[in-house]
């Protein structure tokens, strides 16, 4: 049976050119057209190709590979720059450019808000191409590790702590040397000690450093290593990190808005995370819809006056439990706004007690305490010696709304669709792009990461969706614009 050999001294008479390395259906084709249609004056990218003096990377080069990088599931700067030499892809996307990683790592580092912006001018493109309508938009958080240590995380309590016991062994240094110095004339040496002693000053300074920032920013923790990334707990356990938030359009599922924020969690977030959403659309979506980890009254109020239809359960329909009670539970209650107190099953009468700031509710109690005691349902309706209390939100109205627009037929078909639409792109990003943890450190470096990273997951959707062909000829047509525009 005859094998085929290949020759590595085979000599060719015209070698190929780097362009005819790569088919014309291959993917990197899409990533390379995409750069090109970008707007880089609105990115705030300067090119200057009469600018003097040393010659640096061209910075459209230089910004398909972090895209393409990303896609690939490398972010490390080394990785890349290997692919530079060993990857055909990457060679071409280049031109045969090869800058090393510390060129590549300071581009990235140097241009976090023009990177962030990329998003931005991908939906749009994506909205040229009725990939995505805006009128549904659900959002999503998910806990992303920071490129620090919980280790170096910081409280009060702990600087304090330890710069007692570094005035304490400084203190133990220095009775050592006087003691070493009168025991040990012209024989012993102080080296060690003097070494030890100044890497003590240099920590008691930096954790002093530490303290300072913690009074300054008025926060119980901080972390010396990323000070922007806070504590957040998951399914491995506690680590420094930070929230990642998106909000993905109904239509195909594509990212249209990611921030990052260091909140531990997702209350008060919906609201600001539509509005982001609508202004980078063009336009006002129609219904907004969220976990539970989203339902604080105030927060989606603020969306609800917009005119936006809010879909987001309350922990209890969260958690599927019933009203307090078949019999005697708050909605067998009837509240009566004209005399601001509510009436029990039996007829008795609640009135308003008082307004707890803390709490954030109005408290309503039995008027008569012998209608409670005397009742025959006293024991099953309430054991309380003060009789039955009823707890009503300031936006209670709101709350009773948004339960029975989350009940109804039309709240469940779009909360049906929430996982397959907001949840698929944390997948995509953190198991197929290796993103479990940012690499970048800082809020606005994070940032800038996440945007790459949504930026790919929507490249790979629109190859999927719309198919390579059609997908370069879109895009070329729309760098001619941007270059029009130019």
């Amino acid at each position: 049976m005859a094998f085929r050999q290949g020759n590595r001294y085979q000599v060719s008479m015209f070698p190929p050119t780097i362009e005819e390395y790569i088919a014309e259906d291959d993917p990197v084709r899409v990533y390379d057209a995409f750069v090109e249609a970008l707007d880089m004056e609105e990115l705030g990218i300067k090119i200057e190709e009469d600018k003097v003096g040393n010659p640096s990377y061209e910075p459209r080069a230089m910004l398909k590979l972090l895209v393409y990088g990303y896609s690939y599931g490398w972010r490390s700067s080394r990785k890349i720059e290997r692919a530079l030499y060993h990857n055909l892809s990457f060679i071409w996307l280049t031109g045969g450019l090869r800058p090393d990683h510390k060129t590549i790592a300071n581009y990235r580092r140097n241009n976090k808000g023009a990177i962030k912006k990329v998003l931005k001018q991908c939906v749009r493109l994506c909205i040229d191409l009725d990939l995505i309508e805006g009128n549904t938009l659900f959002i999503d958080g998910s806990k992303m590790r920071a490129n620090a240590s919980i280790n170096q995380t910081w409280t009060h309590e702990r600087c304090e702590k330890e710069l007692k016991k570094i005035d304490d062994r400084i203190e133990e240094i220095m009775n050592e040397c006087e003691q070493a110095d009168e025991e040990e004339k012209g024989n012993g040496t102080l080296i060690k000690l003097a070494e030890e002693l100044k890497d003590k000053d240099v920590l008691q300074k930096r954790i002093k450093a530490i303290l300072g920032k913690i009074k300054e920013q008025d926060k119980s923790h901080i972390n010396s290593t990323d000070v922007d990334c806070i504590k957040v707990k998951g399914r491995q356990g506690t680590h420094a990190g930070y929230n990642a938030q998106i909000a993905a359009d109904e239509k195909n599922g594509l990212i249209v808005n990611s921030e990052v924020v260091n909140k531990s969690n997702d209350m008060n977030q919906f609201t600001r995370q539509v509005e982001q959403a609508n202004e980078v659309i063009g336009n006002r979506c129609e219904v907004a819809c969220a976990d539970a980890g989203y339902s604080d009254i105030n927060d989606l109020k603020e969306t609800i006056e917009q005119g936006i239809q809010v879909i987001v359960p309350s922990q209890r329909q969260a958690l599927h439990q019933p009203l307090e009670g078949e019999l005697f539970g708050k909605d067998k209650f009837r509240y009566d706004d004209q005399s601001n107190q509510y009436i029990c099953p039996e007829g008795k009468a609640l009135r308003y007690s008082h307004y707890s700031k803390v709490k954030g509710h109005y408290l309503y109690r039995i008027k008569e305490l012998s209608n409670c005691i005397d009742c025959k349902h006293f024991g099953r309706c309430t054991s309380n010696k003060r009789g039955r209390a009823i707890i009503r939100l300031r936006n209670e109205e709101t709350k009773e709304q948004l339960e029975t627009l989350y009940a109804s037929q039309k709240g469940q078909a779009v909360y049906k669709k929430r996982k397959e639409k907001v949840e698929l792109p944390f997948g995509h990003i953190k198991r197929n792009l290796g993103a479990g943890a940012f690499l970048l450190r800082g809020i606005e470096g994070v940032n800038a990461e996440m945007a790459l990273l949504s930026t790919c997951f929507n490249i790979s959707r629109m190859i999927t969706i719309v198919g390579i062909s059609r997908l370069m000829a879109k895009l070329y047509e729309h760098s001619i614009k941007v270059k029009i525009k130019l």
